[in-house]
């Protein structure tokens, strides 16, 4: 779960430094910070299910 938190927080800051970079006159970019850190939740939240699903496969009830 740790990995999980520090890899958002990790994306969080690149998009909004993207945002600053690309927003030009305006003060900020939202659409493509939000769009960037929304892909960035998408794919960690897929890798945390399907790792999550791996592990639950491989335990066993019988003894």
């Amino acid at each position: 779960m740790t990995r999980f938190l520090l890899s958002v927080a990790f994306f969080a800051v690149l998009s909004i430094g993207v945002g600053f970079l690309l927003s030009g006159d305006d003060f900020f970019d939202w659409g493509m910070a939000l769009g960037l850190f929304g892909l960035a939740l998408l794919g960690e939240g897929l890798r945390f299910r399907i790792r999550r699903g791996r592990t639950k496969g491989r335990q066993s009830s019988e003894i």
